[in-house]
């Protein structure tokens, strides 16, 4: 299923829902090794009212999360394993990781994650997420595949 995925999509490879689903449309996938995927932030997020009420900035760690459910959606797409099989991709570690673009209400937060190293079930990610050309946050993500029996 490689290429472009909408929500609906995306909600039978992974099991997030609203108000953690961060995750709006896959615009490229090569299913093999990179996706393109972006969220539409918008004022109405859960977290905005408290960060920050004068100046509304998404928080960082879900920055670092809508990356990481990008990264998932390309596990997805790569071995073909859904969310409904039973199987969870797990964040396992977070590396050099750098924000520079606060991210506000209104942006097209565009991301992109591409595979590193693939070992059994451990994935490492080179991940990357920018509005309107600018870098807003780059790391390293690494994530475990594992079942829900586990």
């Amino acid at each position: 299923m490689a290429g472009e995925l909408d929500i609906n999509d995306i909600l039978k490879l992974v099991p997030h829902r609203y108000p953690f689903l961060l995750v709006d449309r896959v615009v490229e996938c090569d299913g093999e090794s990179r996706i393109v995927t972006f969220k539409n932030v918008t004022y109405n997020e859960p977290f905005f009212p408290g960060h920050f009420p004068q100046k509304p900035v998404m928080p960082g760690v879900l920055i670092l999360e809508a990356l990481a459910q990008t990264c998932g959606l390309l596990v997805s797409e790569v071995t073909g394993v859904r969310a409904s099989d039973g199987v969870i991709l797990y964040f396992a570690g977070i590396d050099k990781v750098r924000f520079k673009l606060p991210v506000s209400p209104g942006d097209r937060l565009m991301m992109e994650a591409k595979v590193l190293r693939h070992k059994r079930d451990i994935w490492q990610f080179e991940a990357r997420a920018w509005v309107d050309e600018q870098t807003a946050c780059t790391a390293t993500l690494m994530c475990a595949a594992k079942s829900v029996a586990e």
